[in-house]
């Protein structure tokens, strides 16, 4: 009597990608197009120093800096 072969096992998977790194140009391409974005949000906004109201503090203009 003849007994029924095993049937063959499935193939083996196959390895996943290595996750990107820091030196991936792709990966840079994107944090760099990123970065624009972020700063061109800003705007000026970020360069004013005041308040819509101004400067309230009292000038600085009693005493020389530089020696004299």
């Amino acid at each position: 009597m003849c007994l029924p072969s095993a049937p063959k096992p499935p193939p083996a998977p196959e390895p996943p990608e290595p996750p990107p790194t820091r030196d991936d140009p792709v990966i840079n391409a994107e944090a760099t197009a990123k970065r624009k974005r972020l700063l061109a949000m800003k705007g000026r906004r970020s360069t004013i120093l005041t308040s819509s109201s101004g400067d309230t503090e009292d000038a600085n203009v009693g005493k020389t800096t530089l020696g004299a």
